[in-house]
């Protein structure tokens, strides 16, 4: 049976609406007299919705149940959170408690318009206030923007604060220092503020080489990007000296803080010596992402960096709040208004619910779950360090690959076995790499079948090779071509006939 969805408009049928608009009773005669000519569409004795248009809106002519009916569906085929195990690392695609959503749907805060003066929105500027002192408490920072879109846009801040911060001093530094154990995007934001990028190796222990590092800092550099813990889901346990050493050059530490949910009301980064940071909040405190959004990047500064964050503020007079206009040093609006509202929303939400106690037992249950898996699969797959893991831990399949049995067939295979796939060859100093990150949430039933899952597999790849190579079986798609789809995407549809 052809298991493949056809799309929305390739279930046309002419003429078929899955709505239909009152005749207006206006005549093109009369409406020329109210409405440029060139807005309308010549034909016709009656104004309808087509007569402002040049030409048919590019849109499938279904009736309202096939339009239910067909994305119901497709909503169903999905893999998600909601519905699978979803061991992505370094991606946090954690359970996201339905009350934050309710509370983020309370008409107070989704009708308010972003251009009310401050005395009618005092409950959104409240909770956006404390939001910020939260983040402030759990990290030891002493300012937060709730602005930026992202992590990645929160990398872009933190690294144009550093950038105003050196200019304000009168120093001109044009290198940033990045891990090959960081997050892509360190790199990527690096580069896009302006810096040259210098990598430093990881040493046999998967942390940051000390040696490499110093040998690396000099008077021209300003940033050292530090994802903690690390994407080999290992806590750097020497970054208070490291600190020293980068602070002894003059030069910034920033802390990607897209792996904070192993941190949470654990450890304060600006104890450890950090002086910037992002949180992404739609990992580390639960909000939905995925699909572009939506999505938030709070950057946190300690006091001396304070004055650069991006645009305006909110402060509290006695009982009221409002804004205030930004610093002369300020890097400027990095977007519109106040960050993503919606998503804040939730993550404050999520905060409330679950108290600093509750938070800390998340960042434990997910540092347990991660080292169960990894006790679990070590004998079967190779860890990278054989040592207790953070929140998330690294294996490799270099061992089937030998075999022929690579680390996509393994995860296409896990498909069928009703589990997403965990991330793939990343960090890339990995040889086949699997980064598995559980999450709190998940019960020990659930890490007991993805283990026995990922050995029936490996059992699988000897016992019948092309039943692994050619997965998945049971999925609406097969395998991909993913360097065509990659080199040559397909980005617009076109009606044909």
């Amino acid at each position: 049976m052809d298991k493949r969805v056809p799309l929305i408009f390739e279930q046309t049928v002419s003429g078929r609406r899955g709505t239909t608009f009152p005749s207006s009773g206006i005549s093109v005669s009369d409406a020329k007299n109210l409405i440029p000519e060139q807005f309308l569409r010549t034909g016709g004795d009656e104004v309808s919705l087509s007569s402002f248009r040049k030409e048919p809106a590019l849109l499938a002519e279904v009736s309202e149940p096939d339009v239910v009916r067909h994305y119901t569906r497709l909503s169903q085929l999905n893999f998600s959170a909601d519905t699978h195990f979803y061991p992505l690392g370094s991606c946090t695609m954690k359970h996201n408690p339905k009350i934050n959503e309710k509370i983020s749907s309370l008409p107070g805060f989704t009708h308010a318009h972003p251009y009310q003066p401050d005395e009618q929105i005092q409950g959104t500027l409240e909770f956006l206030w404390q939001l910020e002192k939260m983040l402030c408490e759990l990290t030891g920072m002493d300012a937060f923007s709730l602005h930026p879109a992202a992590g990645a846009q929160g990398e872009l801040v933190g690294l144009l604060c550093c950038r105003n911060y050196f200019d304000f001093l009168g120093e001109k530094r044009s290198t940033v220092i990045v891990p090959d154990s960081a997050h892509g995007t360190n790199p990527a934001s690096a580069a896009l503020a302006g810096y040259s990028v210098i990598p430093v190796p990881s040493n046999k222990r998967g942390r940051i080489d000390k040696d490499a590092l110093r040998k690396s800092l000099n008077k021209d550099v300003a940033l050292v990007m530090i994802t903690c813990p690390n994407t080999l889901g290992l806590f750097e346990d020497e970054i208070q000296e490291i600190a020293e050493i980068v602070h002894a050059c003059g030069a910034l530490l920033y802390m990607d803080g897209a792996n904070f949910n192993a941190l949470v009301a654990l450890a304060e980064p600006a104890k450890l010596g950090f002086d910037m940071m992002h949180l992404n909040l739609h990992k580390t405190f639960s909000v939905p992402h995925g699909g572009g959004g939506p999505g938030a990047g709070p950057v946190g500064v300690r006091k001396n960096l304070e004055k650069f964050l991006p645009d305006s503020r909110i402060v509290k007079e006695g009982e009221k709040f409002r804004t205030v206009p930004e610093s002369s040093q300020s890097i400027g609006q990095v977007r519109s208004f106040f960050g993503n509202t919606g998503a804040l929303l939730r993550a404050y939400a999520y905060i409330l619910s679950l108290g600093h106690d509750g938070l800390k037992s998340v960042s434990e249950n997910a540092i347990l779950n991660a080292n169960y898996l990894l006790k679990n699969l070590k004998g079967n797959f190779k860890p990278y360090v054989d040592e207790p893991c953070m929140h998330e831990c690294v294996l490799s399949a270099s061992e089937s690959a030998k075999d022929g049995i690579k680390t996509l067939d393994i995860v296409k295979r896990l498909l069928d076995y009703g589990f997403y796939a965990p991330t793939i060859y990343f960090p890339l100093i990995v040889p086949e790499a699997m980064m598995i990150e559980p999450t709190e949430t998940e019960s020990k039933k659930t890490l007991d079948a993805f283990t026995e899952a990922m050995r029936a597999i490996l059992q699988e790849s000897k016992q019948s090779p092309e039943t692994v190579k050619l997965a998945p079986h049971t999925t609406p798609v097969r395998r991909l071509d993913e360097v065509t789809a990659a080199r040559n995407p397909i980005l617009r549809w076109k009606r044909h006939g």
